[in-house]
């Protein structure tokens, strides 16, 4: 995460209040830590303030469990709930792909060469073609197909995974199925999805075949957390790439490759780093 060794993330919310900056700040020079980053932002329209600070304690023998009693003493006043994560910790991921490797191979390499802070406990997937990418890694892979008939059976098997591979996020690396109403809300704030973004919108088989007989001049992706609206969850990242006349079909689908792999990277990255906090059906996301 290209973070030092010593640096802390705290990151909390609470209802916009006098002193919400105050409460974070003289409690962390009262504990005799310095504050390297610190990022707010207070929404008018929902009435939420939003704070991310990161930190390094500036005396030896820090004590997490202590600093999170007293500052949760602190925080109650002002109906603050915030999250406390220690250097360089790796989430626990469980990532699900179909057929497509792009996107899982781009987080593959990140997470082998360490620029993602995730732990890869196992990958998903409704079909066996990327087995041995999983093998080749050392990751667990578990093949679970799934038809309209077996689709309650098929997710109670994924939740299986999830849930003994203490997964705290779920990646949806070009998993073609749709969710459940069930399964889309207990992964709510913590599952990612990455989807196509083009302009004017295109649905169904081949869509950028689509968007080449329209001549669009842009592509782009979008990665969001799920709920229960098909590719409409709330925002975290999107990115977009210009193309032109001279660009076939086949020229836009790679294009459209490499801007999925790299929006679903930055969206992961800023969730591992308690950058993204949900604000009703929208995000408040702090750039790194």
């Amino acid at each position: 995460m290209n973070r030092h060794d010593d640096i802390w993330i705290m990151a909390a919310q609470c209802p916009s209040r006098l002193g919400t900056v105050d409460v974070v700040t003289r409690f962390l020079k009262e504990r005799r830590c310095y504050i390297t980053e610190q990022q707010s932002f207070d929404d008018r329209l929902s009435g939420r303030f939003f704070i991310r600070t990161e930190f390094r304690p500036e005396e030896d023998g820090f004590d997490a469990g202590a600093f999170h009693a007293a500052f949760a003493e602190r925080a109650a006043e002002f109906d603050m709930t915030f999250e406390l994560t220690p250097p360089d910790r790796r989430l626990p991921v469980v990532i699900m792909v179909s057929k497509a490797d792009h996107c899982l191979n781009d987080l593959l390499y990140r997470y082998r060469t360490g620029q993602l802070a995730i732990d890869i406990r196992a990958i998903v997937s409704n079909h066996p073609d990327l087995a041995s990418l999983a093998e080749w890694h050392g990751i667990p892979y578990h093949h679970f197909p799934i038809t309209a008939e077996t689709k309650p059976e098929q997710e109670a098997q994924v939740w299986r995974v999830i849930e003994e591979s203490g997964a705290e996020l779920v990646i949806l690396a070009r998993y073609m199925q749709v969710l459940s109403s069930e399964m889309s809300a207990r992964l709510a704030g913590r599952a990612i999805n990455i989807h196509h973004s083009l302009l004017p919108g295109f649905k169904g088989a081949r869509p950028y075949h689509q968007a080449y007989e329209k001549g669009v001049k842009l592509v782009g992706a979008t990665a969001h957390y799920i709920n229960d609206d098909l590719d409409e969850g709330p925002i975290i990242t999107q990115g977009v790439e210009p193309v032109s006349h001279a660009d076939y079909p086949e020229d836009l689908v790679a294009k459209g490759r490499d801007i999925e792999c790299l929006t679903l990277a930055r969206a992961v990255a800023l969730h591992v780093e308690r950058r993204v906090f949900l604000n009703k059906n929208r995000t408040v996301v702090f750039q790194r």
